[in-house]
């Protein structure tokens, strides 16, 4: 290299985030050994066409269930689907070593759903974004 770095601010997705991704997990393997990272996902599908109508997805990574994404269409909701595909998510984690699972949510999301599913806030953050607050739940599984 000739001269420090160049910086750069960019919108852009794609191959150049894999850099940093993979940067940062060799950086985590190296002090706490393999994370064991898959990715777990839950899907609702319509039973005529096969499409995808909702469900969840995450991954599981050094023990823990990280639950990034959960949708269901308003049409799908109330009936304990969302509960359902949860509790498919935490069979599946703990089948794959998990002891807890972890995800975030808006006030105007769901918090009230997985306060009802056994999860405990552990952190917030008010005016995120403006005039809402982003909410941190966890589930420690019982032993068994």
């Amino acid at each position: 290299m000739s001269g420090p770095p160049a910086i750069e601010v960019t919108d852009a997705e794609g191959a150049d985030g894999g850099v940093v991704l993979r940067g940062i997990l060799d950086f985590n393997e190296a002090a706490v050994g393999p994370s064991g990272r898959r990715p777990l996902s839950v899907l609702v599908r319509d039973p005529e066409t096969g499409a995808v109508l909702g469900g969840l997805t995450g991954r599981t990574d050094k023990g823990w269930l990280f639950i990034e994404l959960f949708h269901l269409p308003e049409a799908l909701r109330g009936g304990g689907l969302g509960a359902a595909l949860l509790a498919r998510a935490e069979a599946e984690a703990r089948a794959r070593g998990c002891v807890g699972a972890w995800l975030d949510s808006y006030s105007f999301q769901a918090p009230a759903f997985y306060r009802r599913q056994g999860y405990t806030e552990f952190g917030h953050v008010p005016d995120n974004p403006p005039g809402h607050t982003r909410h941190f739940f966890r589930k420690v599984f019982a032993p068994g």
